[in-house]
């Protein structure tokens, strides 16, 4: 080794054990490692439930020269530091380090004594500078294109067989994502108590699963509609390739450019909802009113963040994953759905089967990371995985949740339905 750079690193290892001592001097379990550039280890490098490893000299001053969220998850998309082992677990800490107030001490040893460095940043991190009317009918197509026209391969490493991109339903832990997703399609059908010759409306109808399986099994006359053209594409095909095309149907339609006229026994929504935003939920649930037949029943299944969390400052999902999304208690959308004349009939929380959900899809995703590297680059690979990590935290940690909420639009004050669930079960 050149003297001279050995001189020039030492302090800079140095400087960073010390940086990181005081850091995480009041965190505990201290059950991980962290890695640096020179191979250097610190931590619990025996049993670590997760490695953080600093690419370079400067990572340490990228990553909390102004600590928030957004700040960490772009040093992760920029390679300033990976994550090996548990990336789920090391959210933990992430949440520690967002929430640390930061001593004189720490900030001048993090400004005087860590160097500066900015790594390359040749592969521009992927995001979306909306314009126009927050939720208008063009800018919400090109927030809804941006990210589910990634790219159906991309799609097709991690999703099930299917490409049901929401949360699964699971008898076990151990149950196979084809399995758990299969149930919870059919768990939906059950939920709207689906009959033969139905007229079945689905908003936000993805790679066409629920349609193409309720036509296929239920033996109903399906519509599905989605803003993704490729989307939209694959689900015509999957339908064609099931000899479903005089059942079953899919537009590329905003769902404020529904046909004002046709009404369904019917409606179901599934993972779409976080995206008509929190001003919009009372022409959203509206329009479902109006679309539903007397008598019908209507299955919302979205997201919700949970009342008492406060998001400090912006996020990584905002900005290069979902933009324009809200999430929302799951108290306003039921509020403002009985505004609308609906009565709910049932709530169901499925949060423990989300993060069991994110946890296959990071799984399969990181053991298909060539062929998703090749698709899509190393920057979309690392904010995807991040991502999905991250949100199966949210979901274990109580913070995010998500909810199917069946609700009813009574005939006369009649339901039409049975006094029990049993038939959800049999």
């Amino acid at each position: 080794m050149n003297p001279q750079l050995a001189t020039e690193r030492e302090p800079a290892i140095s400087n960073s054990l010390r940086f990181l001592d005081t850091l995480t001097r009041d965190y505990r379990p201290k059950n991980f490692a962290v890695r640096l550039w020179d191979g250097t280890t610190w931590g619990d490098a025996d049993h670590p439930r997760f490695t953080l490893m600093l690419k370079h000299p400067g990572a340490l001053r990228n990553m909390f020269s102004s600590p928030s969220e957004l700040s960490l998850g772009e040093s992760f998309i920029w390679n300033d530091f990976d994550i090996e082992g548990d990336l789920e677990g090391a959210f933990e800490l992430a949440d520690f380090l967002v929430a640390h107030k930061f001593s004189l001490k720490e900030k001048l040893l993090l400004r005087a004594k860590l160097p500066g460095f900015s790594a390359r940043r040749d592969e521009a991190a992927a995001n979306l500078e909306l314009t126009g009317t927050r939720h208008s009918k063009g800018r919400d197509r090109s927030a809804v294109t941006y990210h589910y026209d990634v790219s159906n391969d991309f799609y097709t490493l991690w999703l099930d067989r299917r490409m049901v991109y929401s949360c699964a339903y699971f008898n076990s832990a151990h149950d196979d994502l084809d399995a758990a997703q299969t149930r919870k399609l059919d768990y939906i059908c059950k939920k709207l108590r689906l009959r033969k010759g139905d007229r079945l409306l689905d908003l936000g109808c993805g790679w066409g699963g629920l349609v193409i399986h309720a036509a296929q099994h239920y033996g109903v006359q399906a519509l599905g509609i989605t803003l993704s053209v490729p989307q939209a594409e694959v689900a015509r095909e999957r339908i064609r390739r099931e000899g479903l095309e005089e059942r079953c149907k899919v537009e590329v339609c905003d769902y404020r450019e529904l046909d004002a006229q046709a009404q369904y026994d019917k409606i179901v929504s599934v993972g779409m909802f976080e995206h008509v935003g929190e001003e919009l939920l009372p022409e959203y649930f509206q329009r479902a009113w109006h679309a539903l037949l007397p008598g019908g029943v209507f299955l919302n299944h979205g997201i919700a963040a949970a009342a008492t969390f406060q998001r400090k400052g912006p996020s990584l999902i905002d900005k290069y994953i979902f933009p324009d999304s809200d999430l929302v208690p799951v108290s306003t959308p039921l509020r403002v759905a009985e505004g609308c004349g609906f009565e709910v009939r049932d709530l169901e929380s499925l949060r423990e089967h989300y993060a069991l959900t994110l946890q296959h899809w990071v799984r399969r995703l990181e053991e298909k990371a060539l062929e998703a590297k090749r698709i899509v680059g190393e920057v979309i690979y690392r904010e995807w995985r991040l991502y999905m990590a991250g949100s199966a935290h949210g979901f274990r940690s109580g913070r995010l949740n998500v909810y199917q909420v069946l609700f009813a639009k009574p005939e006369r004050g009649c339901s039409h339905l049975p006094l029990t669930r049993e038939d959800w079960y049999s």
